[in-house]
């Protein structure tokens, strides 16, 4: 709050005559302290994970399995196996069906650097046959994510 010095006769007469008060509000504080949260937030904004952290629970990984699954392996040569024993792709679907009775899921597992034609050829085998495709992957193991390449 500001104050006019008074300088009429009569005491609180004198601010309704022609002088002026210093009623103006200093913002310079104001900007520096937004100026000063700003620069945080662009400082810490790349930093913050988004998403959800939840810590699920750990179980031992049980890969026992008293039920064999249907798998089929494509070599990098674009040779097929289903489950050890080679097969032709256009007997595919009779193979599954006369080892595997009653199953509606095959898991198909190819080389990396296998013929994309021949997976795709096998998949179509497999779902004209009304069998689900899952895909089999490996997951990535950090250690040698972070090894330079």
């Amino acid at each position: 709050m500001a104050f006019s010095p008074n300088t009429g006769s009569t005491p609180g007469r004198s601010r309704f005559r022609g002088t002026s008060s210093l009623s103006d509000i200093n913002i310079v504080p104001l900007v520096d302290v937004v100026m000063v949260l700003l620069v945080i937030f662009m400082l810490t904004a790349h930093v913050m994970e988004f998403g959800l952290e939840v810590d699920v629970p750990r179980v031992r990984q049980t890969r026992d399995s008293s039920k064999e699954l249907p798998v089929v392996t494509i070599t990098k040569n674009g040779e097929l196996y289903l489950n050890d024993a080679a097969v032709n792709i256009n007997a595919l679907p009779q193979e599954v069906r006369k080892r595997f009775a009653g199953a509606h899921e095959v898991y198909v597992r190819a080389d990396k650097e296998t013929i994309w034609d021949v997976i795709a050829q096998v998949v179509s085998e497999l779902g004209e046959a009304k069998l689900a495709v899952n895909m089999v992957t490996q997951p990535v193991d950090e250690a040698d994510q972070k090894k330079p390449r």
